[in-house]
């Protein structure tokens, strides 16, 4: 059991909402820490509907679907913490976020494991083309022959993102006896025998498997269209398992029918459902030795357990400590905590003086700081105050009336 940290607000009062069936891991761990008011939905909800919902809500739980617009940020009235239990934060407004003080978690590493294992078994399932042979099997034709099927030892992986998934790619690859080269608009230190190459040009001709791990942004979308498919070694083989814009799948359908690549495996698309069940349309479909997964490279039990526990924790250690570390919004900080006092936070826009209006405010009505920390970036500046007990209530007053304050709290 978890130890029941006080907090200046009750916590039964504290309300949760967590969408998208959250893992039941990041419910008990919530529980555990004596929170109680905690509501979980296994969709997502439209804008207008969260609008409804977030009113009395201090901390939101959501994963890849709901989008959390500037309209849903202006009505929640007590929201503290926005928690994305999955790898991205695409899916909300960080400017506007930031703008309101509300802290944004997510799980960059915890689901890094999963989508390695995958890349690699389908690897392997697409250069021994398992999936035309599985086919006719299951459709009563017996395809037994070595033609076209290959050994991933001695073959070459090019990375094209050397991030999180992209070096456990290239870890998995190097113990199957592959040679790794990777890609990178930064320069990373390699893993094992990996090299980085100069150019995307250079990986593209080199290798024998390509695998895609970047972000989306506006210098990925399309990276692979038909100006670099051309630059592919014929026969190659093809997995994006990034982002669904990165990959131009009316040239990738093209360069599959010519046979210029060999295979491909697809997990994110441009467009997606918005729940199970509903209609799915892709060029790629009826392509022969191609892998379609509706968006499933990270979803493991395990991996939805790492994340439930990893976003939890940090929704908690913000409600009970004021700690940011892995925020994308307030400046990350993490002050140790100290006995005998009373600790505020205030979220203010960054401007010059805040601060020293701050300890002038305080000192002036004699509030001694027994610890304080201040960090900020372009928006707004983020101060954590251990005060002295007897006099926490005024100083929180005072805090609030000083200029540019967004946002203050009494933790503890």
């Amino acid at each position: 059991m978890a130890e029941k940290k006080s907090t200046s607000y009750p916590k039964e009062k504290i309300n949760i909402l967590l969408l998208e069936n959250i893992s039941e891991k990041a419910v008990a761990n919530i529980k555990e820490h004596g929170y109680v008011s905690v509501k979980k939905l296994s969709g997502a909800l439209s804008e207008e509907e969260l609008m409804r919902e977030i009113k009395d809500v201090h901390l939101l739980g959501i994963r890849s679907k709901t989008q959390i617009t500037q309209n849903v940020l202006d009505a929640a009235n007590k929201l503290q913490a926005i928690g994305c239990f999955c790898i991205g934060v695409n899916q909300v407004n960080l400017k506007a976020a930031t703008s309101k003080g509300v802290v944004v978690f997510n799980a960059p590493y915890s689901n890094t494991r999963s989508v390695a294992e995958l890349v690699i078994g389908l690897s392997i399932l697409l250069i021994r083309r398992i999936i035309d042979k599985n086919k006719a099997a299951h459709e009563g034709i017996w395809m037994k022959e070595a033609k076209g099927s290959y050994e991933l030892r001695g073959k070459t992986l090019g990375i094209v993102g050397y991030g999180n998934i992209g070096s456990q790619v290239s870890v998995l690859a190097e113990s199957l006896g592959m040679k790794v080269i990777y890609y990178d608009v930064v320069t990373k230190l390699p893993l094992g025998n990996a090299q980085q190459v100069r150019s995307l040009k250079d990986l593209l001709a080199q290798s024998d498997v390509v695998t895609l791990h970047v972000p989306e942004t506006a210098q990925t979308k399309n990276l692979i269209n038909k100006t670099t498919i051309k630059h592919f070694k014929k026969g190659a083989i093809l997995l994006n398992y990034a982002r669904g814009e990165v990959v131009d799948l009316d040239v990738l359908r093209k360069a599959l029918l010519d046979g210029h690549v060999s295979g491909a495996a697809v997990d994110v698309f441009p467009w997606e459902p918005e729940k199970n069940g509903d209609r799915f349309q892709t060029p790629l479909q009826d392509l022969p030795n191609v892998i379609l997964t509706p968006h499933i490279g990270g979803s493991t039990e395990e991996a939805q357990e790492n994340i439930g526990e990893d976003v939890s924790n940090k929704l908690v250690q913000y409600l009970e400590r004021g700690i940011t570390i892995g925020s994308h919004t307030v400046p990350e900080l993490a002050l140790p905590q100290q006995e005998g006092t009373h600790r505020i936070l205030h979220i203010h826009r960054n401007v010059p003086g805040v601060l020293s209006e701050i300890n002038t405010e305080l000192s002036k009505h004699k509030i001694n700081i027994l610890g304080q920390y201040l960090k900020t970036n372009e928006q707004i500046g983020y101060v954590v105050l251990d005060v002295d007990k007897a006099l926490s209530k005024k100083a929180v007053q005072l805090l609030k009336e000083v200029k540019e304050t967004i946002k203050v709290r009494m933790v503890y």
